[in-house]
């Protein structure tokens, strides 16, 4: 997919949907995730990068942990959004219908620590 500046989106099939990278740079990324009905991502966490999550469909299930022994879950809707920083631990969540969500975030991609998979990635 070519966009109106003629730069070629970038999309990766993941295991709970896919994700299209629409801009990197050296001060920030945007992507689109579409995840399917039913998935989730891996729980997990950055070292360094901070990334806010904009939902463009939902509900979307952001649960997460900073510091404390429980999970905590927020249901985000359509035009809703939340901060993620360096250091906490999170997951999202399409329950019942597919979820749509932009993620702006800094510029670290390979900045993830995962915890927990269901589709036994490392």
């Amino acid at each position: 997919m070519v966009n109106k500046c003629n730069k070629k989106m970038k999309v990766i099939e993941k295991p709970w949907g896919k994700e299209e990278i629409l801009e990197v740079n050296d001060n920030y990324v945007v992507k689109r995730l579409t995840m399917n009905a039913g998935c989730k991502c891996s729980l997990q966490y950055h070292n360094e990068k901070m990334e806010t999550i904009y939902v463009l469909k939902g509900p979307l299930y952001v649960h997460t942990n900073h510091g404390s022994v429980s999970i905590n879950e927020n249901m985000i809707f359509s035009g809703e959004y939340i901060t993620i920083t360096a250091g906490t631990v999170h997951r999202m969540e399409a329950k019942e219908t597919e979820a749509v969500y932009l993620e702006c975030s800094t510029p670290q991609l390979d900045d993830v620590v995962r915890i927990e998979d269901d589709y036994n990635r490392i």
